[in-house]
């Protein structure tokens, strides 16, 4: 089962509904049991990073998810649930999880879009990801799909960690961790059949981690 952290963050419900429709048992959660004994975590987000820390200290929860990763626990992060696993989030000036080494920027507003016009912020639309490192949640996903973001906020972690870039007025850090712990700035659940399908493949990676 893959256990969704509910930390009153927003966007829960419409990544049960798509581990749903693919037929992937799941469970919305802060019991801390649940979560220890959970195949994998899920770790969402839609909201700002100050009240998503808060949320999470107020519970133990950040701690406990330290240690779950500390441990090899597969878990994905998602939006807000990527930024803060970083340091530190420039929104509302947030010391983060610190699981992964950066921080998480605003977007500049004067950077330019290939027609010479500046960028709206927040970023809000579909874009593609370009693989820097090989990655298993895009297994048999077409390089050239397209994913949905909405932000405001782009990670920036230490090099190694940059597993996918996408280009927005500049390249940014789209998705970023090492195996077994990802992060995705775009919103998988509302990215259609490649967001559906990398679901999967974190999920099966998650059973084949747990059996190994």
């Amino acid at each position: 089962m893959l256990a969704i952290l509910d930390y009153k963050a927003g966007n829960q419900t419409s990544v049960q509904r798509a581990l749903n429709k693919l037929g992937i048992p799941n469970e919305i959660t802060n019991d801390k049991e649940v979560l220890t004994k959970a195949t994998g975590i899920i770790f969402p987000g839609v909201g700002a990073a100050g009240q998503a820390m808060d949320e999470l200290t107020s519970g133990g929860l950040d701690e406990l998810l330290k240690e779950l990763v500390h441990q090899k626990k597969p878990l994905l992060g998602i939006c807000v649930g990527c930024q803060i696993l970083l340091d530190y989030s420039e929104e509302n000036d947030t010391q983060a999880l610190s699981v992964i080494p950066g921080e998480c920027r605003l977007f500049n507003p004067s950077w330019e879009d290939y027609e010479g016009i500046p960028i709206r912020v927040p970023h809000m639309g579909w874009n593609q990801i370009e693989l820097k490192q090989d990655c298993i949640l895009f297994k048999d996903i077409d390089p050239e799909a397209y994913f949905y973001f909405v932000h405001s906020y782009y990670p920036a972690p230490e090099e190694k960690f940059i597993i996918g870039e996408t280009i927005y007025g500049r390249p940014f850090c789209s998705l970023h961790g090492r195996e077994g712990l990802w992060a995705v700035q775009f919103h998988p659940e509302k990215s259609g059949n490649p967001g559906l399908k990398l679901l999967s493949n974190f999920y099966e990676y998650c059973k084949e981690a747990t059996d190994a």
